[in-house]
């Protein structure tokens, strides 16, 4: 299961390093990236940080990541799903939908909620799943 883990994890920081980079799918823009001097970087650099940790000292690192993840998690909670489930004022959706305009939604923007893109849709479920199998590693 460690080395499955292993992998989600690598594969959170590639998807999450699309923030830092500007990602697209051809002419489709799947995240637009806000560059090193971004708060993105900075969580870019923890989450590293923090895998590498739990290479070097798995019984400090494994609880260093969990907590990476669960701050993270409860982060973006905050940032998209919360307006997307409780809705949001109309300056907060137009906001993010200006931020967001040409990235690629898979489910369409509304009015009175916000709607996360594909983006980071991906980027929850890689979370999530990071979070189950480093619970499941333990």
């Amino acid at each position: 299961m460690s080395i499955i883990a292993y992998m989600f994890e690598i594969v959170l920081l590639i998807w999450f390093f699309g923030c830092i980079v500007t990602y697209r799918l051809g002419n489709v823009l799947l995240v637009e990236g806000m560059g090193i001097k971004s708060a993105e970087f900075g969580m870019l650099v923890v989450y590293a940080a923090s895998i590498l940790l739990r290479v070097v000292l798995p019984q400090v690192g494994n609880w260093f990541v969990l907590s990476v993840l669960v701050v993270w998690l409860v982060v973006q909670y905050f940032c998209h799903w919360h307006f997307t489930i409780f809705g949001a004022t109309p300056e907060k959706i137009r906001g993010y939908n200006q931020c967001f305009e040409g990235s690629l939604c898979i489910v369409p923007r509304r009015a009175d909620r916000l709607i996360p893109d594909f983006y980071h849709i991906v980027l929850h479920v890689l979370i999530v799943l990071n979070l189950v199998l480093l619970w499941c590693a333990f």
